[in-house]
């Protein structure tokens, strides 16, 4: 840095800065120039400038020297030149003694992990909802060692490795002076003690893992999309941190007779040629246990849809239900009798062979009839 280099504007403040506004500026130019984190050209050089500035203008009395005498005055009195960084043990430890300086707290109660399970139901529980069991593991406080991990009738003792402070600090020099960098022990996680005889349950540790089973209030009209929360019923905390919580995943077990559309029950009705033909009084099931009565009129297609309403699923955020879509299905006989097979053979020759609707028809048919 040459002697005509102003140490304020490098940093970007005024000559009346408060310490507060010049180590502001530091730090927010520090975190952009650091060559750890900024590759392109000059960002080095650039940080080496921002460096020898702060160190300057940080210390009072080698502010007020600066002030009266610039930055020859340092050199001159012996103090701090620019020309090199002597003694200043690299970029990452100016990082270290700014920013990482400052004690680690030590950690407080920590709450427990979430548990995810499945819950298998049969559509009917999805309809009417009620009450299900289920089963799922978790970490648990130790019951034996009420969770301090140490074998019953023993205390803790202060870990060696911190003398109870939860930390480990470290003494580091730098350009800035002598900074302490505070990392939490290991050995004791923060706690500043240790067990002296570990609990032969959980072998030291508080937890352990058991498994649980559950009554569960399904809700009526609960699908695949939806999730049960049990609160609480996680894994156990730490540092007496609240317990996680469990969440359910929904699987409704294919059913016999219905599949399932949103609010809606599907039913496939299975109708002989004669009924579809000719219509039929017919009975169709429910999801409730009753059949229903369900009129088949003359002539119906198959993939005809009847409605029958009410029969559906209970809408979970609302009132009423969905309703029973019964869709029609003719199904060919494969295995005739004599007297079948001279009916229908009968039946077929005063039907005679059946033309297509005009508007199922397709385009190159109409066209081919045009011309001929």
């Amino acid at each position: 840095m040459n002697a005509n280099a102003d140490l304020y504007a490098a940093l970007g403040v005024s000559r009346d800065a408060s310490q507060e506004d010049i180590k502001r500026a530091f730090r927010k130019l520090a975190m952009e120039y650091h060559p750890d984190r900024n590759k392109s050209e000059g960002a080095e050089d650039r940080f080496k400038e921002i460096s020898a500035a702060y160190d300057v203008l940080s210390d009072e009395e080698k502010r007020r020297t600066y002030d009266r005498f610039g930055i020859n005055g340092l050199n001159g009195g012996g103090q701090h030149g620019f020309s090199g960084f002597e003694g200043f043990g690299g970029f990452g430890d100016i990082f270290d003694a700014f920013f990482n300086g400052t004690a680690t707290r030590r950690p407080g109660p920590q709450r427990g992990a979430d548990r995810r399970a499945t819950l298998h139901i049969s559509l009917e529980d999805a309809v009417f909802g009620g009450e299900q069991e289920i089963e799922f593991d978790r970490v648990a406080r130790c019951e034996e060692c009420r969770g301090s991990g140490g074998a019953p009738g023993t205390t803790p003792v202060t870990c060696p490795e911190c003398n109870g402070q939860g930390e480990v600090r470290r003494v580091q020099e730098s350009l800035f002076g002598r900074f302490v960098n505070a990392a939490l022990c290991t050995r004791c996680d923060g706690d500043g003690e240790v067990v002296s005889e570990p609990c032969t349950e959980c072998r030291g540790r508080g937890v352990r893992r058991e498994h649980v089973a559950r009554v569960v209030n399904v809700p009526a009209g609960v699908d695949e999309e939806h999730q049960i929360r049990l609160s609480g019923e996680g894994d156990s905390g730490q540092r007496r941190g609240p317990a996680g919580n469990v969440y359910l995943d929904i699987e409704v077990e294919p059913h016999e007779h219905f599949a399932r559309q949103r609010s809606h029950l599907v039913y496939e009705l299975p109708l002989n040629p004669a009924q579809a033909a000719l219509g039929a009084s017919l009975e169709v099931p429910t999801i409730d246990g009753d059949p229903v009565p369900l009129e088949v009129p003359p002539g119906t297609q198959p993939g005809h849809v009847f409605t029958v309403r009410g029969h559906g699923v209970p809408h979970l955020r609302g009132n009423g239900r969905g309703d029973l879509l019964v869709h029609t299905h003719v199904v060919t006989p494969t295995k005739l009798t004599d007297e079948q097979r001279e009916l229908l053979e009968q039946l077929a020759d005063s039907l005679g062979t059946p033309s297509m609707p005009d508007h199922e028809r397709g385009f190159f048919d109409r066209v081919r009839e045009a011309f001929t």
